[in-house]
C-alpha cells in the first residue's frame, strides 16, 4: 500500500502501474490473437492485390538511379528485437557514406528524383507488408527506429522504450496526426504511448482509414 510514502512517490507509483498495464494490453491473450489474425489477412491481401504496383515500382526505381530497387535497413521492434525492414529505395545508393545515419528533411539532396515522389505518397513503405505478413511488424503501431537512434533516445527521452512493448507498425497514431520524418520526437512518443494505452481493433481500423485519407496531403513526408 502507499502508507508512509510521500505524495510525489505515490503519484510515481500510480503512473508506473498505469503504464505497465497499458503497455501490455495489445500483446496479451485474445487481443494479440485478433491483432495478428487481422495483420496476416490484410497484409496477404495487400501483397496479392498490389503485386502489379510492386512490379511497376521495382522497374521505375531501377531505371531512375543505380542500385537495388529494394532497401533493407535494421530496425528495432517488439521487446527491443532487431529485424530488417524493407522499403523501395528512395535515396542514392551511397547516400550515407559521408553523412552517416540521419532523418530526411525537406529538399534532402540524398533523395533520387523518383524517391521524392515515393516518399511524398508513402509508396516506398509498401514492401513492409511483407514484414507484417512475416510477423516482424504490425499494420498499426509505433514506427520502428534504427538501433543508433534507439540508443541515443532511450537515455534522454522519458518512457521512450515503452513503445517497444508492442510491434512496430507501417502506420500509427502519431503518423496520421502529422508527426512523421523530422518532427518533434517527444510529441511522437506521446502519441505512441496514447495508442498503446487505448489500443483496440476499432482504433487500429480508424488509424488505417485515416492513413488512406491523409497520405496524399501529408506535408511532413519528405
Amino acid at each position: 500500500d502507499g502508507r508512509g510514502l510521500d505524495p510525489q512517490r505515490l503519484r510515481e507509483r500510480a503512473v508506473e502501474r498505469h503504464t505497465i498495464t497499458a503497455a501490455e494490453s495489445p500483446g496479451q491473450g485474445w487481443s494479440a490473437v485478433s491483432k495478428r489474425a487481422f495483420d496476416i489477412l490484410f497484409s496477404f491481401l495487400g501483397l496479392l492485390l498490389l503485386s502489379p504496383v510492386f512490379l511497376a515500382l521495382w522497374i521505375l526505381v531501377k531505371l531512375d538511379s543505380p542500385g537495388s530497387a529494394l532497401y533493407a535497413q535494421e530496425r528495432v521492434g517488439l521487446s527491443g528485437r532487431r529485424f530488417r525492414m524493407y522499403k523501395f529505395r528512395t535515396m542514392r545508393a551511397d547516400a550515407e557514406t559521408e553523412t552517416g545515419a540521419g532523418w530526411t528533411k525537406p529538399g534532402d539532396p540524398r533523395r533520387t528524383r523518383l524517391g521524392a515522389i515515393l516518399r511524398r505518397l508513402s509508396l516506398d513503405e509498401l514492401p513492409q507488408l511483407w514484414n507484417v505478413f512475416a510477423g516482424h511488424m504490425s499494420l498499426v503501431g509505433p514506427r520502428p527506429e534504427r538501433p543508433v537512434f534507439v540508443q541515443r533516445f532511450r537515455s534522454s527521452i522519458p518512457r521512450y522504450m515503452l513503445r517497444h512493448h508492442v510491434k512496430a507498425g507501417i502506420t500509427g497514431w502519431a503518423q496520421v496526426n502529422g508527426l512523421r520524418g523530422d518532427t518533434p520526437l517527444d510529441r511522437r512518443i506521446e502519441y505512441d504511448l496514447y495508442y498503446i494505452q487505448h489500443w483496440s481493433m476499432a482504433f487500429d481500423i480508424k488509424i488505417l482509414f485515416l492513413t488512406l485519407l491523409r497520405v496524399f496531403r501529408d506535408q511532413s513526408a519528405h
